[in-house]
């Protein structure tokens, strides 16, 4: 295989006791880790935080697995509950760790929390959570913390600014990572009036993410 075509983009399907799931792979040369990631519950891999972690870290010798869970290969419109998100990527990890290397597990928003719940038992190196939905919009008092403090592994979350479903001064104190986008909401938008534009905002996301993960063994 020449080096070219072993770093190509592929795309892999799965099959899960949820049903089929995909992974596209963007794979790095000489790569150390492996970086999965999954969309939230309402969107899918298209989102501009998980294409802006594809485009930047396979040159920081990370492979990007971009995680597509079986009811969005299916074309539903609604997620399944999180028992069923849950079983989904358990039966995507043996794929995932297939390279033979670590594997990062992560996601955004639903794929965030997925993470965070399976990452002890999966023996993930570490959890990359991206807009953890830490409340409801409007609910703090339905929090989720106890999803992102029980990880036990090395975890950093990555929140909008003006992220309604918890801005970063909401999150409780924990031995989690806490790196904030200016101004940025849920999906990691930013006002036109905002000081720095959308690239501006996913260069300084996506090298918070860079540099974290030169710091994982």
């Amino acid at each position: 295989m020449s080096p070219t075509a072993a770093t190509a983009p592929r795309t892999e399907s799965v099959e899960t006791d949820a049903g089929v799931a995909r992974i596209t792979w963007l794979p790095a040369k000489r790569a150390r880790l492996v970086l999965a990631v999954s969309h939230g519950a309402g969107g899918g891999i298209e989102a501009r935080d998980l294409q802006a972690l594809g485009a930047a870290l396979p040159d920081r010798r990370v492979t990007v697995a971009l995680v597509e869970q079986p009811w969005r290969v299916a074309g539903k419109k609604l997620a399944p509950a999180p028992r069923t998100l849950d079983t989904g990527w358990r039966g995507l990890w043996p794929a995932l760790t297939a390279p033979g290397l670590p594997v990062v597990a992560g996601g955004r928003s639903a794929g965030a929390r997925v993470a965070c719940r399976t990452a002890a038992e999966l023996g993930a190196r570490a959890v990359l959570a991206l807009s953890f939905p830490l409340h409801p919009p409007g609910k703090p008092e339905k929090s989720r913390a106890d999803e992102l403090l029980g990880t036990g592994v090395p975890t950093l979350v990555v929140q909008g600014g003006r992220d309604p479903f918890g801005r970063p001064e909401e999150f409780p104190p924990g031995e989690h990572g806490l790196v904030e986008v200016p101004y940025a909401d849920h999906g990691f938008a930013v006002p036109k009036k905002a000081p720095l534009t959308v690239d501006q905002a996913m260069d300084l996301f996506s090298g918070a993410v860079a540099e974290w993960l030169d710091g994982i063994a």
